[in-house]
């Protein structure tokens, strides 16, 4: 999937419910902040994968046009599928920022990149590198299905997907 570089301004993810109300897609995951983006916004890429970072290397290696990458780690804290090193390739490649269901490491060196960060925690082991999981599929991550192309933000105060028109 080719990505149009987009700039969305973040907005408040309480401003945004303020005005969309129980339309807006609320992800009840309750993320921890690691980037050093308070706040971020943009379109969605999805990636599926478990103790497994491969897939996740490759992607943050594209063009990411100020998208944000949804992985969707089934919640593991046993590894770590993000550290400095994919983050800062992230950034380096122009990604909004990284919403991971899991764990990432170098929890530090993350806080001082210019790219919006949210994980479960943090765990100093690495993840495997077999190259298991799928991209761009929809995942589901605290009860919000994410899609490619959906428009997230997200702040110290949570995920959230605006409203879809069809």
């Amino acid at each position: 999937m080719s990505v149009t570089p987009v700039s969305i301004t973040p907005v408040p993810t309480a401003d945004l419910y303020d005005e969309h109300g129980e339309a807006l897609g609320i992800c009840a995951t309750q993320l921890r902040r690691f980037g050093g983006r308070r706040m971020f916004a943009g379109p969605v890429r999805t990636l599926s994968c478990h103790e497994d970072n491969a897939l996740l290397r490759e992607l943050v290696h594209t063009p990411g046009g100020g998208a944000v990458l949804v992985v969707d780690g089934g919640g593991s804290l046993h590894t770590a599928l993000v550290g400095d090193v994919l983050a800062g390739a992230a950034e380096r490649s122009g990604w909004a920022g990284l919403i991971i269901n899991g764990a990432v490491r170098d929890s530090a060196a993350l806080g001082a990149l210019d790219l919006g960060i949210k994980a479960l925690g943090t765990v100093p082991r690495k993840s495997g590198k077999t190259g298991a999981g799928t991209v761009d599929e929809p995942v589901t991550i605290g009860g919000l299905t994410f899609r490619p192309a959906d428009v997230l933000h997200a702040d110290d105060d949570g995920v959230v997907l605006l409203p879809t028109t069809t």
